[in-house]
Formats: C-alpha cells, sequence, structure tokens
C-alpha cells in the first residue's frame, strides 16, 4: 500500500496536501505536531514522509536521523516556507530524499512522491532478497537437533561476528561450505562477495591462477588482465574447501595474505592490497601433514586459530529423517510430483547406514528415490541395493538366502517397485514374489 504521512501544524495547508496526494490513489496520515507524528510512523506501514521542517515540538531537519534511524526505509521529503540552502544541504546530508519550498514547488509534490515511493519499493524488495538469502544461506537454514550439530553452530555463531580466520573440520559431505555460508553471512561482510575454491579439484596452475589472477601475458593464452578469486573476494569472504590438498608453494602465498593482506598476481612485480577473510575447510589431519612435511606449520597456526568441527552423519541419527523430509519436499517441488512419505521400515534403514558420505550421500538417495517412484509411500525397495541390506544383514554374503535377498531387492530397484514386472523378469509368479517379500522383510 502506497501510505504518505504528512506532518504540519498548518492544519489548512496539510488538509489541502492530503486531498491533493490521495486524489493521486496514496493513503494520507496527518499529524500536527512530531509526537504526533512519531506516534503514527510507529503503529502504521508508513512509506513515505513529507515533514514541515519548523514544526512546535521540533526541528525537522534535525530529526531526520532519529526517524532513519528507527524506520529506515521510510524516505522523507522536507517542506518550509523559507527556502534556504544551508538546511537543505544539511537535509540532504542527514537521509532526506529531496527538500522544497512551500508554494513554489506545489507542482513537484506528486512526481516527488512517485519517484520516492519507487525508491521505496525497491529497497523492500532489496531486503526481502536479504532475508531470503539470511534463511536459505544463515544458521537457521541449518537442518539438525541433535547436540553434536547444536554445539558445531553454537561455535560457528560466537566467530561469525568477528572477522578471525576459521578452520572447519569434517569428513566429506558433512555440510562444511552450508557453515562457511552461514558465517560470512552472520558476519559484517554478509553484504559483500563470498567466493569458494576447493583446492583439491584443480590443477596447481590453475589453482594459482583462480586463487590469484593473472596479468596479461604472463603465460601463453593470457590475453587480458583475470582477477583472482581472492581480489574478487575482497572486502568479503573467501571459502577455501580442501586447503589441505593445496601444493606447498602456493601455500606461502596464502600464508601472506593473511599476515599482510597482499599478494602478488601471476606475471605481475608489484603487490595487490585486500581486505579478506578466509575461511578454511579439510578432511585432512592437517597436523600430521605438518610433521609430514606435506603442509606448512606457519600457515597451519595462521589457519587453526577458531576450530569448527563438524560431527558426520553417523554420529547424529537423530537428524537424519529431518534431513530426509527436508530432500523429500525439496527433489518433489523440483520434479513437480506430489509429497510422498516414507514408511517406517524406509526410516529405519537410513538411521541403520553409516552414511561414509554423509549429507551429500544421504542427498544423493532421497533425490533418487524420488526420480524413481511413483508411489504414495517410499519403501526399501527404493533404496539402493546396498542401503536396503544392513551391515549385519549383509554379514555373510556368501549365504544362499541372503543372496537370493539381494537379488530380489536390485530387481525391485530396477522395477522401481513394480512387483508384476519384478516376477517376470526373475521368473517366478507374482504369488511367490509376495512371499519372498514378506519372508525377507521388505515391504
Amino acid at each position: 500500500m502506497n501510505t504518505v504521512l504528512i506532518i504540519d501544524d498548518e492544519e489548512k495547508l496539510r488538509s489541502l496536501l492530503g486531498r491533493i496526494i490521495s486524489l493521486e490513489g496514496f493513503t494520507v496520515w496527518q499529524a500536527g505536531t512530531v509526537k504526533a507524528g512519531r506516534k503514527i510512523l510507529d503503529k502504521e506501514n508508513v512509506d513515505v514522509l513529507l515533514c514541515d521542517v519548523k514544526l512546535p515540538d521540533g526541528n525537522g531537519v534535525e530529526m531526520l536521523n532519529d526517524i532513519k534511524a528507527s524506520h529506515p526505509l521510510v524516505e522523507i521529503i522536507l517542506l518550509t516556507a523559507f527556502g534556504n540552502i544551508s538546511d537543505g544541504v544539511q537535509a540532504m546530508k542527514n537521509g532526506a530524499f529531496d527538500y522544497i519550498t512551500k508554494g513554489d514547488d506545489n507542482a513537484r509534490i506528486i512526481p516527488l512522491l512517485h519517484r520516492a515511493m519507487e525508491k521505496v519499493k525497491l529497497q523492500q524488495r532489496v531486503q526481502q532478497l536479504e532475508q531470503q538469502v539470511s534463511k536459505k544461506y544463515g544458521f537457521d537454514g541449518i537442518i539438525g537437533q541433535s547436540k553434536e550439530l547444536q554445539e558445531a553452530i553454537a561455535m560457528a555463531r560466537k566467530v561469525a561476528t568477528t572477522d578471525a580466520t576459521v578452520l572447519l573440520l569434517g569428513e566429506t559431505g558433512t555440510g562444511k561450505e552450508v557453515f562457511a555460508q552461514a558465517i560470512h553471512y552472520a558476519s559484517q561482510r554478509g553484504e559483500k562477495p563470498f567466493q569458494a575454491l576447493n583446492c583439491g579439484a584443480i590443477s596447481k596452475e590453475l589453482l594459482e591462477s583462480e586463487l590469484f589472477g593473472y596479468k596479461a601475458g604472463a603465460f601463453t593464452g593470457a590475453t587480458a588482465n583475470k582477477k583472482g578469486l581472492i581480489e574478487v573476494a575482497d572486502n568479503g569472504t573467501l571459502f577455501l574447501d580442501e586447503v589441505g590438498d593445496m601444493p606447498i608453494d602456493l601455500q606461502a602465498k596464502l600464508l601472506r595474505v593473511l599476515e599482510n593482506h597482499s599478494f602478488i598476481k601471476v606475471g605481475d612485480t608489484v603487490s595487490t592490497t585486500v581486505n579478506v577473510r578466509i575461511i578454511a575447510a579439510t578432511n585432512r589431519d592437517l597436523a600430521q601433514d605438518v610433521a609430514q612435511g606435506r603442509f606448512r606449520e606457519d600457515l597451519f597456526y595462521r589457519l587453526n586459530i577458531f576450530t569448527v568441527t563438524l560431527p558426520p552423519l553417523r554420529e547424529r541419527k537423530k537428524d537424519i529423517p529431518l534431513l530426509a523430509e527436508y530432500y523429500l519436499h525439496l527433489f518433489a517441488a523440483k520434479t513437480n510430483t506430489p509429497d510422498r512419505k516414507m514408511s517406517r521400515e524406509f526410516l529405519n534403514r537410513l538411521q541403520a547406514h553409516p552414511w561414509k558420505g554423509n549429507i551429500r550421500e544421504l542427498k544423493n538417495v532421497i533425490e533418487r528415490a524420488v526420480i524413481l517412484t511413483d508411489e504414495p509411500e517410499l519403501t526399501l525397495s527404493n533404496l539402493p541395493a546396498d542401503l536396503q541390506t544392513t551391515e549385519q544383514q549383509a554379514s555373510n554374503p556368501f549365504e544362499l538366502a541372503c543372496m537370493e535377498k539381494l537379488h530380489i531387492q536390485k530387481v525391485l530397484a530396477h522395477t522401481s517397485g513394480n512387483k508384476s514386472q519384478a516376477a517376470k523378469l526373475l521368473g517366478i509368479g507374482t504369488a511367490t514374489l509376495y512371499r519372498k517379500i514378506e519372508e525377507y522383510k521388505l515391504g
């Protein structure tokens, strides 16, 4: 709703302005004093404030900062009977949208209101997007209620508000990048760039170029200057995943960034200065790598200022149903299919699985199950064959019954749970298949 508040102690002028503005489709509130106007501001959703400079209980120019502090999205247009350049300059410095003279600038009021309203709507949209980003990438978006996870979140929240370097430890797939993003968006750098790079996924030469950038002519094919991710993330955060896989000579250049906030691009002779926060992550034992000469000791101590250890999924089993439910809804929406339920046996098997690939593995399993089944409920047959049997059940894979059970599971998975089709492929009757399913508790 386009809402305008007029604060002016001249009742006739205030009423006239109110009628003119309301005829343009705006909702108009009126007040004769600062006190009365503040009550309306605190109670109603006001978009634009038209305020006289000289009021019985205050000065419009002086109260600008106070209003902007408590209502940052409200745009303020000041009105004065006596145009004063110094007051106008000060009003603009204090955050006024514009400053106009009564009588002389009446024709400007409506166009000015429309422009101010456009700015308000844009600011509101930006705020909504920021809230969506914060919800998606912030700590509230991390799923899990287990004690182990909550302890890790509490540690990360504490360090997020500082500028300290953070080292995230944990197995592959435990959500280290999710934590890095949450730390970034909870920090004062949250509105600045967040860049991520997997140090173990690319070659040494490419890693150096991606990280530090290069000058034109530095090597064959370098036809133009290129910014590295450290420079792109200036004033923001750079997340270095699998930092333990970084070649040792590049570790020296990273150490210089941490110590001096500067680096030299490939092919350059002068330093580039940056203000970037480093969050690193690894699934390796860096202390052991230091002892074996694979990782610089000085870099290890610079990265190890504040460490957050992320628990593997097998140590937070109570979070598995929550994560499975989340991914179930997510992939149903992505594939434009109805939401499904999970059978008790399906959930029990998820919780019994060791999840060596952690959350990433669970995500892939749920996505596969959603794609392959048309049934309203996920059952054991919707799981990959290796998940349909617990480790204890599979302890003797050469036992005939165990082999038969695994084979039936694979065929059922192949047919997406279609028992008639599975029976044909197995060369047995449908009744026999149902009996086997009941015998092996596959339903």
